[in-house]
């Protein structure tokens, strides 16, 4: 006689639990989100917290950039002297830019400082979540952290570098007065808006990768557009181009910092060549970036290292 076991009774399963009960089930509980976006003053609180840090990871990133090379840090000078000795020969020789610039060469070379530095801000914005994902995936800490520490390392290399620019314009008669003085908020300004560049394009590379794929080509059409081996002003005398479009060309941001370090360091650059309202110009670009990449950046705070 043979029994047969009846199945058994299929279990129910429980209906899922809505999200909004789990979200509540867990502020209840004291949770909160992994990595969750602070508000902004206690972000500000914690990447200031980090300054220690970010001075830190700037400058080992310095030192270790041209370790491999023989020169080593020779190449933070060589570099863009070698570059506005290749603008000097097209621009200067075979295009004749060098026609009605006084001190064309102490011009030249103080634009290509000026302009690589936030050049190379920029172009290490975009590398700074993408090639740190190491690091953002593994540690909790402000991740504006990394933006900013790279923009102080390309202010130290250009601290670095203005030794040399010094002795070049000594040797070109362009000897120190009191409007070198100008050169520092100059480029306290011109820091402040390279640094909130580098903020912005860090949002966008982090969720477009192939945006610093894109940078040098959009980086040589700005620097052309930035009067670094012209005179703008030129421009408006040789009547090809519209008033509207040399004001225009002036009023770029990275033109009116080289302008600013131009009329600060050399003697034949006078106030005739800068935009009108110059100094408010700056801060209001350096302002703008600033601030703007800042907040743009926190905003998506909670985003970075998870795609």
């Amino acid at each position: 006689m043979t029994t047969t076991l009846a199945p058994p009774a299929p279990q129910k399963q429980a209906p899922p639990v809505p999200a909004e009960d789990l979200g509540a089930l867990a502020r209840r509980h004291g949770l909160s989100v992994s990595g969750a976006r602070p508000s902004l003053p206690v972000y500000v609180r914690q990447l200031w917290s980090r300054r220690d840090f970010i001075a830190a990871f700037a400058t080992a990133r310095l030192t270790a950039q041209f370790s491999q090379a023989r020169l080593g840090q020779v190449w933070q000078v060589m570099t863009p002297l070698l570059n506005a000795a290749v603008y000097y020969l097209i621009f200067g020789v075979i295009m004749n830019a060098k026609n009605g610039v006084p001190d064309y060469v102490p011009f030249l070379v103080t634009g290509i400082f000026v302009w690589t530095f936030t050049a190379n801000t920029a172009l290490a914005g975009t590398r700074a979540i993408s090639g740190n994902l190491g690091l953002v995936r593994a540690l909790h800490f402000p991740r504006a952290s990394l933006p900013i520490s790279l923009a102080v390392q390309q202010l130290q290399q250009l601290l670095f570098s203005l030794a040399a620019l010094v002795v070049l314009l000594a040797a070109f008669g362009q000897f120190p007065t009191w409007s070198w003085l100008l050169a520092v908020p100059a480029l306290f300004l011109q820091a402040l808006f390279s640094t909130g560049v580098a903020l912005a394009l860090a949002r966008i590379a982090a969720r477009t990768p192939d945006v610093s794929q894109l940078m040098p080509f959009v980086l040589r059409t700005w620097m052309y557009a930035s009067g670094a081996m012209f005179s703008i002003q030129n421009l408006a005398g040789n009547g090809r181009f519209p008033e509207a479009v040399v004001l225009a060309l002036q009023c770029n941001p990275a033109a009116v910092y080289i302008d600013l370090m131009r009329f600060a360091l050399i003697g034949s650059f006078t106030a005739a060549q800068l935009p009108p309202h110059v100094w408010a110009l700056a801060a209001g670009w350096a302002l703008l970036a600033f601030g703007g990449g800042f907040v743009w950046f926190w905003k998506a705070e909670e985003t970075y290292g998870r795609g």
